[in-house]
């Protein structure tokens, strides 16, 4: 008895069809991984598409430009900041906000935060201004005015460092290290931050 090598073959189970949430979601991971390996100025809808094992009219359809695309893969990205620590000093709840900074720094999507953010133009960048002082910006003051409020009611922080100078101080210095010196912020260099910068401008004039 002949056998046709059709019926001896394993059937093949087609892939479920994505639609909907569960699409865009796979397109939004795309753009971020995208963002991680090539870039902002590598990254294109054709690539994300690949990405994302689709079509790249369907990335078109519902977002029609790579700025309308990377702003929603950002905004849906990135991770709640959280609530504010209090471990019971003023230096230990800083240290542990820079740790978080750091782990949202170099996670996938801080990563990809950081490609838009080194590689765009200013006119570019100004897209994304709503997204980054949203979802960065204005929740990292938030928590960094009340550990300092905090240490002024437990008398270690001077009445007068509640501005927002002081509240800039540890994201400009981690930005500004990670781009331009390339430092990936070991636990030394973030207590060295603390130590040498922050706590002598925070602290109490002596009497």
């Amino acid at each position: 008895m002949v056998t046709s090598r059709r019926a001896d073959a394993p059937a093949r189970t087609a892939s479920p069809r994505r639609r909907g949430a569960v699409l865009e979601r796979a397109i939004l991971d795309a753009a971020l991984d995208q963002l991680g390996t090539v870039g902002w100025k590598g990254l294109t809808m054709e690539g994300v598409a690949a990405g994302a094992q689709t079509g790249k009219a369907a990335v078109y359809r519902r977002w029609p430009t790579k700025e309308d695309l990377v702003a929603d893969a950002l905004q849906t990205g990135l991770p709640p900041v959280g609530g504010v620590p209090d471990r019971g000093s003023v230096r230990e709840d800083l240290l542990a906000l820079c740790l978080r900074a750091r782990e949202a720094m170099f996670s996938r999507p801080g990563t990809a935060l950081q490609a838009v953010v080194h590689e765009c133009d200013a006119t570019q960048v100004e897209r994304f201004h709503g997204v980054i002082f949203d979802a960065v910006v204005e929740p990292t003051i938030r928590l960094l005015r009340e550990v300092v409020t905090r240490g002024i009611r437990r008398g270690e922080v001077r009445p007068d460092a509640a501005n927002g100078y002081v509240f800039d101080a540890i994201p400009a210095m981690m930005m500004y290290r990670s781009k331009m010196c390339t430092s990936e912020w070991t636990d030394q260099d973030l207590e060295e931050m603390i130590d040498q910068l922050m706590m002598p401008l925070l602290r109490p004039a002596a009497p």
